[in-house]
């Protein structure tokens, strides 16, 4: 059998080890070709394509990054980007095409296997919101990365008696917010999910600064401000990092006086090297990608269900994001003081 392999999307911690659990299960357990292609859904398009062996996964299983490179390039946004991405598969001979990627990429590849491609998906992104799985490649790090970040501002906060505003990665969806602000002991947290008032947060700034000096707010960059408390504010579809973190700190200082910083996370969150549970989980995935393939299989996802391995529709994959589950906002406005 011959693979093809692409990982597409913005890049996350975890991806080597995903290419590397496929490259070595392919060639050891099957005797399978495994066909990189570099720049995501771009290398397909224009054909843009080498030979992966064994050789080429010596001491990328604790890389960041992706040897691939990646892109948010999508076939059926380009004129004859299918057709010419199908005509690289079939000169490639590619029998099966594995896919690691975010929602947005695997929503293309949904639409690419309609037309005929078998495809199977892995799904990555530090932002946690890909449907039918407990937990994509990435997120972990980026959890670990923002928490570490959160914990080292806390000190520079209370020595200065500062507001410090932390704005994380996270377009559409709070798992990174919540969960890091949560871990990192943030006091107020902001998301994607609902709309805040920033008058309710400077009012509970100056209610907590009655008894501390000092507090933090994590925003995730896709948190929308209400304007004078009712009508949403107009935000960029695609927002750009420091946006909303600006704007909160301004409405901080405007409402209570208090000496703010901002502090904008940014790329940190996607480099550097994959924690433990991202390289297991990328290469339980890898593993199950390939055998997926090699069982015939075509048009499903890996996804961790509890501690299990599954393989889910990508009709399904493709509906939505995964919400942020109400017990998560809960948890942190109960920890509110």
């Amino acid at each position: 059998m011959r693979l093809g392999i692409l990982t597409g999307g913005g890049d996350c911690p975890g991806l080597n080890a995903a290419l590397r659990a496929v490259i070595r299960t392919a060639e050891n357990q099957f005797g399978s070709v495994v066909i990189g292609y570099r720049h995501g859904w771009r290398g397909v398009v224009e054909g843009d394509s080498l030979e992966l062996t064994g050789a080429a996964t010596q001491g990328i299983l604790n890389r960041g990054g992706t040897i691939l490179g990646t892109s948010r390039f999508h076939p059926d946004e380009h004129e004859h980007g299918i057709e010419r991405g199908i005509d690289t598969l079939t000169r490639d001979r590619i029998d099966t095409l594995i896919v690691a990627g975010g929602d947005g990429t695997l929503a293309a590849s949904h639409r690419v296997e309609q037309q005929g491609i078998r495809i199977i998906g892995i799904p990555k992104t530090i932002d946690n919101d890909v449907s039918c799985t407990d937990r994509s490649i990435g997120f972990d790090t980026a959890l670990s990365t923002a928490t570490e970040a959160i914990d080292r501002i806390q000190t520079t906060a209370e020595s200065h008696d500062r507001v410090m505003v932390v704005e994380v990665m996270g377009h559409h969806s709070g798992w990174l917010a919540l969960s890091a602000g949560i871990a990192g002991g943030a006091h107020v947290v902001l998301t994607p999910e609902e709309p805040f008032d920033l008058d309710e947060v400077a009012s509970y700034l100056r209610h907590r600064h009655q008894h501390d000096s000092f507090s933090i707010v994590v925003v995730a960059e896709g948190a929308t401000a209400t304007s004078d408390g009712a009508e949403p504010a107009t935000l960029p579809t695609d927002p750009v990092a420091g946006a909303i973190g600006e704007r909160v700190r301004a409405g901080v200082v405007a409402r209570t006086g208090f000496e703010t910083r901002l502090v904008v996370l940014g790329h940190l969150q996607r480099g550097g090297t994959p924690s433990a549970p991202d390289r297991l989980l990328a290469t339980r995935f890898g593993i199950a990608a390939t055998e997926a393939a090699h069982e015939g299989e075509s048009g499903v996802m890996t996804a961790l269900v509890g501690d299990s391995i599954h393989r889910v529709a990508l009709a399904e994959v493709t509906q939505g994001i995964k919400a942020v589950p109400k017990e998560l906002i809960h948890a942190a406005r109960a920890l509110m003081f």
